[in-house]
């Protein structure tokens, strides 16, 4: 949130936040699923890295003469959000799996699935689900139907 206000500021735009947090269980389960499908389908069976994705972007990389890209979890797109900036340093990304796995190591698997969907970024300057089921249906996080979850954007 505060690297897109800097960036709004820089360019003399305002910065546009729209932000509520809601808890755990104020989040619809269908929206919960959309996102593990979209996201990160192994998130309850890995321990905060997938190495089988790691293995098929490198892979897939390799193939297209490419750096690798994608096969973040969730809890490393999380300590990315959190901690880190956006960049593609390889440096960022060893610091994104120590994080990684200091998350895992501390919090239930639903609690950063929480902590996850209220600080993504669902759109220009919309943060959390609250704030993405409001704007785009006019409806709460655990309101959304199953379609409506599926429609929002891919954090």
């Amino acid at each position: 949130m505060e690297l897109r206000a800097r960036a709004a500021e820089a360019e003399g735009k305002p910065a546009r936040r729209a932000y509520t947090w809601v808890p755990y269980r104020r989040i619809s389960p269908h929206l919960k699923r959309a996102v593990l499908v979209a996201e990160d389908s192994a998130f309850w069976e890995h321990e905060g890295i997938d190495l089988e994705q790691i293995k098929e972007s490198i892979e897939t990389a390799i193939e297209r003469g490419d750096a690798p890209r994608g096969a973040s979890t969730i809890t490393q797109q999380l300590a990315k959000n959190l901690y880190l900036s956006p960049s593609y340093d390889p440096l960022r990304k060893l610091k994104e799996l120590i994080i990684t796995r200091r998350l895992e190591a501390a919090l239930p698997k639903a609690r950063i699935l929480e902590l996850y969907l209220n600080v993504v970024e669902w759109g220009d300057g919309v943060w959390g689900a609250e704030a993405a089921a409001r704007r785009y249906f006019g409806v709460s996080a655990a309101s959304l139907s199953r379609a409506q979850s599926a429609l929002l954007p891919v954090p």
